[in-house]
């Protein structure tokens, strides 16, 4: 039988657990490797500004946060290894063979973005002279110089058309893929633009492209690329058991779902105004603070105070 000292102190305890349980406020904090929060981008805007996003907020709830420039395979290969804590660009279903190939040594954390294009684009004159679906590009080889603009080099979308290449669909067996990066690829779709040169690339949206330029997007693609012009959700992946050993960052990343206007409106800060992403995300998050209230529920700082008001106060709002 318990003294009533061992009962009272039992009673304070179970008093405590039961507040703590009913409010916001972490039963524990973190191990203290979870303050250090890592994250591979593969260079592509998009990513960076829902990387700039999650960072923000990370380092308004005390955590570091640094973020490695990695190509996707090896961003899968450092999630595997547990180099890189999460990644926020898992383009579905254009990354299923890296989900195949992985998907026992990492876990899928959610969807964070749905409605996205992605698939072969042209310029609207190069559209209306008449190649309006993939089966017409090797009508126009000439005019093409036999060249798809695609991204960084290992990219699955490359990977992609390599294969449809190889194949020899639609005619294509004497094309190239060019690859280089998201960059690299729109300077040569804004040089041929104003010299009314033909080209193909791969185009997508969420990205400021689709307002910088009159594109369209070609039909035909649905076995490479998938149906509705490659329509895809883009996932939050993150390194195995990271949720289970930092579950303040779990929830929060397990909080954050974008929208392709949200992205839209960053990435143009960042290539049309030379913004540096993480800028680009705060000012973004600063004149939408609403969206914190979703973002943060039963978020905590790393300390375990509370999210919403720290990050509030981070942001001066």
């Amino acid at each position: 039988m318990l003294s009533t000292l061992s009962r009272s102190k039992f009673v304070r305890i179970a008093g405590v657990a039961t507040l703590m349980l009913s409010s916001n406020v972490s039963l524990a904090q973190e191990p203290s490797q979870c303050q250090k929060v890592t994250f591979s981008d593969p260079g592509w805007t998009d990513i960076g500004a829902t990387n700039g996003i999650t960072t923000t907020l990370l380092d308004a709830l005390g955590y570091q946060t640094n973020v490695f420039l990695l190509g996707v395979p090896v961003g899968f290969e450092s999630l595997k290894s547990g180099e890189v804590d999460l990644f926020m660009g898992n383009w579905m279903p254009a990354q299923t063979g890296f989900i195949d190939k992985y998907k026992q040594d990492i876990d899928q954390v959610r969807t964070n973005l749905e409605g996205v294009k992605f698939t072969l684009a042209v310029p609207d004159f190069v559209y209306e002279a008449g190649v309006k679906d993939f089966a017409d590009l090797n009508k126009f080889a000439k005019e093409f110089r036999n060249r798809i603009y695609g991204i960084e080099a290992g990219a699955p979308a490359n990977q992609n058309l390599q294969k449809m290449i190889d194949s020899g669909d639609f005619d294509l067996a004497d094309w190239k893929v060019v690859e280089s990066g998201e960059q690299a690829m729109l300077t040569q779709v804004n040089r041929s633009v104003r010299r009314d040169k033909f080209i193909v690339f791969l185009g997508w949206e969420p990205h400021p492209m689709n307002v910088n330029y009159n594109l369209k997007y070609l039909t035909g693609g649905d076995d490479y690329f998938g149906p509705n012009y490659g329509g895809a959700t883009i996932n939050t992946l993150s390194r195995k058991g990271y949720s289970q050993e930092c579950h303040n960052v779990g929830k929060l990343v397990n909080n954050l779902v974008f929208s392709l206007n949200m992205e839209n409106e960053i990435i143009g800060e960042v290539l049309n105004n030379a913004q540096n992403p993480k800028v680009a995300a705060k000012a973004w998050i600063t004149e939408h603070p609403e969206v914190l209230n979703s973002w943060l529920q039963g978020v905590t700082t790393y300390e375990g105070k509370n999210g919403l008001d720290a990050v509030k106060k981070h942001l001066a709002l």
